[in-house]
Order: structure tokens, then C-alpha cells, then sequence
């Protein structure tokens, strides 16, 4: 017991804040700074590349278009979650009340930090919607794949803010808290240098890997289609968001809405809800129309549809089988030159025949006797 109260004295009774936040490559020309914060989110791509090309894999997907899909879903997404960090938070770019004292200059600066997911994932469908229709599959089954994906994306990339010492809640005196450097830009003013604040960006972390976990286990047991999936992704987050954007605080726009004044950010968690709740409930009524395959119909593999021509031509060939070919007829038919008429041995003769081999049928005979002839027992019948 002695022994792990002292390993207990030894673990950090807070977060301490980063001492690295990137490295420099030399350059002829001068060095290029890589950020941390862009290290994260590049490994959130990644990794979330990785789940959904695997998820992308098992529903039958072409190979290679997950690739296809996010050449267009992720540059669309990073210029989408800038645009609506930037109108989120205007003051640093246009001045605060747009009184122009603002930097426009930090706008493509996204090695700072600032990317709003809500901006990222409405272009990042875009994207995805256009990736899609150049690969001829479903974007309703393109998203449901990639929800887990993109939750599991959130969760490692939100470790940027940590080394950017950004996006953190208020003051705390929990042993988690988080140390912030005085002398950062992002310090509160009239806040003790020694004082530890909420890590939200831990917390929502650790949201989105619960919900990464969730998420793989109500699909496996449910088969969501359709996108319910990713409707539920934007349900879980938004759920986690309200909570922890209400805890920070960071410069945000503040809105007034039923007579309550809060981030802009917590009423667009709240409306994004709602609105992911209505769209899973109604296509959870709605009827498939269509069978469960990612394909855009018209679209489907070669193999595929041959396999439905050759099934096709398969029943045209049965039935076939009934039908008497036209050489049957002409030969029931009578023949004018002779004047006889032809007809196929009957039954009983056939069967009162001797056994042994048959010698060949003489035709030219058989045209002057009128006695030998081809076709059916019942024809055979009607011509005697």
C-alpha cells in the first residue's frame, strides 16, 4: 500500500502544458516550420483513413475509390472548417464590431490553430458528393462508413489545440487540470500565473474515442443504412459539444436566443441535433427502395451485370426448349415435287423394330416410296 501511495506522489497532480509545439527544416532559402497542430491533424487523417477505407472495403466498394472520394472530401473540408472559423471569430481577422483593424493575413494561416468542424464536415460532404459521383457510388453509403472515421479523426487531431495552449475551459482545481503558460498569448488576463483550467480538449477527446466505440457496436448489431449512421455521428458529437463548448473560454461570438446568451458554437451543436435526430428518425421509417449495395444504379461492376445477362440469356434458352424449329415444320410439310408426304416413324414400329444397327436412310428412295419421312408420332398419325 506504501509503495503505490508513493507512485501516487509521483504522477503529476495536473497537465502540464507543452514544451514543443514543432521543428524547423532547413531550406536554401530559409527553414520551414512544421506545427504540432498540424501533426495532429494530419495523423487524424490518417487514422481515420485507415477506418474508413477498411469499413469502405467490407460493404463491397470498389477498391481504390476511398481514395478517390477524399482527394476532393478533404481539401474541401479543411477550406470549409477554415471559413467557418473565420466567421466564427471574426475579430482577429476583421477587428472587433468589423471596425477593420483586424489581420486578413492570418486567414490562410491554419498552422494557428482554428478549424470549425461544422464548416469542415457541410464542405467535406460536398467534396465527398463529388468524389462519389466521378466513382459511381452511393454518398449515403460513402458516410456511413466514414463515421467512425471521422469521429476518430476529431479525436486525435483535437490534441493540436494542446500544443497551440488554445481552446481550454475555465479555472479548476482538479488534479487534471491543465497548466497553461503565463506568458502565452492565450493566458486570461487577471488570472494567477500558477492557476490550472479545464483540458477540453482532453475531454472531447476521450468523447469521441467513447463514441468511436459506440458507433462500431450499434452498426455491427443494427446494419445502419442509408446514412442513419452518420446521422447518429452527428447526434453523439453534437451531444459532447454542448457540454464542452459551454466550458470554454475562448473569444467566441455570443448569441441570443430565447432569451439565453451563449457561444455561437453551443447553438449550432443544439440545431445540428435536432436536425440529425429528424433525418434518422424519417429515413428510419422510409422503406429501402433499392438493395444493399454502395453502387449508384446503372453504375454496378461489369462482372455484375454480365452475370445478369447470362442469367438472362439463360431463361431465354429454356424457353426455347418447347418450341418446334422451323426445319421440323417445313419437313412436316408436304413435299410438292414428289407429292408425298412425310411423317416420322411411329411409336409402335419404332419399338417393334428389331434390335441391331440401323443402315442408313436412303432419301432419294425414301422420296419415290413417299414411305420414309421425319417428325413428330402425332403428325406421323394424321398423315396415314
Amino acid at each position: 500500500m506504501q509503495t503505490l501511495l508513493q507512485a501516487a506522489a509521483l504522477v503529476p497532480a495536473s497537465i502540464p502544458s507543452p514544451d514543443w509545439s514543432g521543428f524547423d527544416i532547413p531550406l536554401p532559402w530559409g527553414t520551414l516550420r512544421i506545427h504540432a497542430y498540424a501533426l495532429c491533424i494530419l495523423a487524424g487523417i490518417v487514422v481515420g483513413l485507415w477506418l474508413t477505407s477498411v469499413r469502405w472495403a467490407r460493404r463491397g466498394a470498389p477498391e481504390g475509390s476511398v481514395w478517390d472520394i477524399v482527394v476532393w472530401a478533404i481539401p474541401f473540408g479543411i477550406i470549409g472548417g477554415r471559413l467557418y472559423h473565420v466567421v466564427s471569430s471574426p475579430d482577429a481577422y476583421f477587428g472587433p464590431g468589423f471596425d477593420g483593424t483586424g489581420d486578413l493575413s492570418l486567414i490562410p494561416q491554419i498552422q494557428r490553430g482554428g478549424l470549425g468542424i461544422w464548416g469542415a464536415v457541410v464542405l467535406g460532404v460536398v467534396g465527398a458528393w463529388i468524389g462519389c459521383r466521378r466513382s459511381g457510388v452511393k454518398l449515403s453509403a460513402f458516410l456511413d462508413a466514414a463515421a467512425p472515421g471521422l469521429l476518430l479523426a476529431q479525436a486525435v487531431g483535437r490534441w493540436g489545440n494542446y500544443f497551440n495552449q488554445e481552446l481550454f475551459g475555465g479555472p479548476t482545481t482538479l488534479p487534471w487540470g491543465l497548466q497553461i503558460d503565463a506568458d502565452n498569448p492565450n493566458f486570461p488576463a487577471r488570472v494567477t500565473a500558477d492557476t490550472l483550467f479545464h483540458p477540453t480538449f482532453l475531454y472531447e477527446s476521450l468523447w469521441n474515442l467513447a463514441g468511436v466505440v459506440i458507433l462500431l457496436a450499434l452498426d455491427r448489431k443494427f446494419n445502419f443504412r442509408r446514412s442513419r449512421l452518420f446521422w447518429l455521428y452527428a447526434m453523439y458529437y453534437t451531444l459532447g459539444r454542448v457540454w464542452i463548448e459551454a466550458m470554454r473560454i475562448d473569444d467566441a461570438e455570443q448569441i441570443s436566443l430565447f432569451g439565453i446568451t451563449t457561444r455561437l458554437n453551443v447553438w449550432t451543436s443544439i440545431f445540428v441535433f435536432l436536425a440529425a435526430l429528424t433525418a434518422f428518425i424519417l429515413l428510419g421509417r422510409k422503406k429501402p427502395a433499392d438493395a444493399d449495395s454502395p453502387y449508384l444504379p446503372g453504375r454496378e461492376p461489369a462482372e455484375k451485370q454480365g452475370a445478369g445477362d447470362v442469367a438472362g440469356a439463360g431463361d431465354s434458352v429454356r424457353d426455347t426448349d418447347p418450341v418446334v424449329s422451323d426445319s421440323e415444320s417445313r419437313d412436316n410439310l408436304p413435299d410438292n415435287q414428289s407429292g408425298s408426304r412425310r411423317a416420322s416413324v411411329p411409336t409402335e414400329e419404332a419399338e417393334a423394330a428389331p434390335a441391331g444397327p440401323k443402315p442408313e436412310p436412303d432419301a432419294t428412295a425414301a422420296g419415290r416410296s413417299g414411305s420414309t419421312a421425319t417428325g413428330t408420332a402425332p403428325e406421323a398419325g394424321a398423315t396415314q
